[in-house]
C-alpha cells in the first residue's frame, strides 16, 4: 500500500515544469544570437573550452534533486510498520445498553448519545490500557475485542446505535458473562481488571447481580454508570413524532432503575455513578479507575503507514553532489584521455 502524507506539495513539480519551460526558451534564444553574431561553427573554434551538453547535463540533474525533493516533502508511505511498546495499565472492557429505552431523552441529547460521549472522553484518559467494546439488548455482541486500539474504539462507538443489536429487549446478565470471558485466560494477577457498565438499568432477561458477583470471584470489578432519570422519560419512535406505546395504547415511561444499578455495582465490588450533563460520572470513573492496579501490558502498535521520504531525500542530496562536481566547460586535463577511442 502506497500514498503521501502531504500530497499538496506535489503541485510544487508544477514549478519545475516552468523552470524546464523556461529553459527551454532561454537556450532556443541563445542558439539564435549566437548565429547573428557569426557561424556557430567558426565560433565554436574560438570557444575550445565550451560544451553544448554539460550545461543541459547539470540542469536536468538539477530538475531531477528538485523533483526528488519535492517528492520527500510529500512524505512517501508505503505498507505497514508493526511497533511492541511495553507499558504500565489495567485492562477493561466497556458494556453498552443499546436497546430501545436508551432513546430516551431525560439526558442530554438521549441516554445513548450521552454515554458515548462520555466514553469518548473516558477512551482519552485510557491511553496506556486495553479495553475493549461490548454491546447488548436482548442479546450481547463483542464489538471490538480487548486490545489496545483506542482510535478503532473511538471509531466502533460513533457507528453504534440502538438498531446495532437485532434482538429486543436488555439481557444486561449476558452481556457481563459475555465481558468476562472476553478478558481470556486471566494468569497475571498483577493487572487490574474491571467492567463498565452502561445502562439505565431495567433488566428484563436475565439475573445480571449474579453475573456480577461471578465476575468479582473471578478477579473483575464491576462499576456501573446509571444513564437516565429516576422519573423517567418516554421513548422516541425514530423517524417519528410519536412514543412507544405498550398494548393498551398508553405512552411508555423507561425510567432509570438505580436500585438495580446499586446492586449490581455492589455485587461486582465497583462504584455506581449516575451519567448527567455534567463531567461528574466522568471525573468519578476516572479516579475509579486510577486507583486499579497497573501490570505490564506488551502493546503491539501498528503503524498504518512507513515513512519512506529519507530515501528520496538521500537520492536528491547525492544528485545535488554530482552536479556541484559537474563543470560547466570542458576539462582540458580530461579531454587528454580518450575514452571512447582505441
Amino acid at each position: 500500500m502506497f500514498r503521501f502524507a502531504h500530497p499538496e506539495m506535489l503541485y510544487l513539480l508544477l514549478v519545475l515544469l516552468l523552470m524546464v519551460v523556461i529553459y527551454i526558451f532561454k537556450c532556443f534564444g541563445q542558439q539564435r544570437r549566437l548565429r547573428r553574431f557569426g557561424n556557430p561553427d567558426l565560433l565554436l573554434g574560438l570557444m575550445p573550452d565550451y560544451s553544448a551538453i554539460r550545461p543541459h547535463v547539470k540542469f536536468g540533474i538539477t530538475v531531477l534533486a528538485m523533483a526528488l525533493l519535492v517528492i520527500a516533502l510529500a512524505q512517501p508511505q508505503f505498507g505497514t510498520k508493526k511497533q511492541t511498546e511495553h507499558r504500565q495499565g489495567i485492562e477493561s472492557i466497556f458494556v453498552l445498553d443499546v436497546s430501545n429505552s436508551m432513546r430516551a431523552t431525560d439526558v442530554e441529547p438521549s441516554r445513548l448519545d450521552n454515554a458515548k460521549m462520555m466514553l469518548s472522553k473516558l477512551l482519552d484518559e485510557m491511553v496506556d490500557d486495553k479495553i475493549g467494546l461490548i454491546i447488548f439488548a436482548g442479546d450481547a455482541y463483542v464489538q471490538m475485542p480487548i486490545s489496545s486500539d483506542n482510535v478503532s474504539a473511538k471509531m466502533f462507538l460513533s457507528t453504534i446505535n440502538p438498531g446495532s443489536v437485532p434482538v429486543p429487549g436488555t439481557a444486561i446478565g449476558t452481556a457481563i458473562e459475555m465481558a468476562v470471558k472476553s478478558f481470556g485466560d486471566i494468569e497475571d494477577q498483577n493487572i487490574g481488571r474491571t467492567i463498565i457498565l452502561i445502562t439505565d438499568g431495567e433488566n428484563h432477561e436475565d439475573d445480571a447481580v449474579e453475573a456480577a458477583r461471578i465476575a468479582r470471584e473471578s478477579g473483575i470489578t464491576v462499576n456501573v454508570v446509571g444513564v437516565g432519570s429516576v422519573a423517567g422519560s418516554p421513548i422516541p419512535v425514530p423517524r417519528s413524532s410519536d412514543f412507544w406505546r405498550d398494548q393498551n395504547g398508553e405512552v411508555v415511561v423507561s425510567a432509570l432503575d438505580e436500585q438495580m444499578c446499586k446492586q449490581v455495582a455492589a455485587a461486582g465490588g465497583g462504584i455506581f455513578v449516575r451519567a448527567t450533563n455534567s463531567n461528574s460520572a466522568l471525573r468519578a470513573l476516572t479516579s475509579e479507575v486510577g486507583k486499579m492496579q497497573k501490570g505490564e501490558l506488551d502493546v503491539s502498535a501498528y503503524s498504518a503507514y512507513d515513512d519512506k521520504f529519507y530515501i528520496f531525500a538521500w537520492m536528491a542530496l547525492v544528485l545535488l553532489i554530482v552536479e556541484f562536481l559537474t563543470l560547466g566547460r570542458q576539462n582540458r586535463w580530461l579531454n587528454k584521455f580518450k575514452w571512447f577511442e582505441r
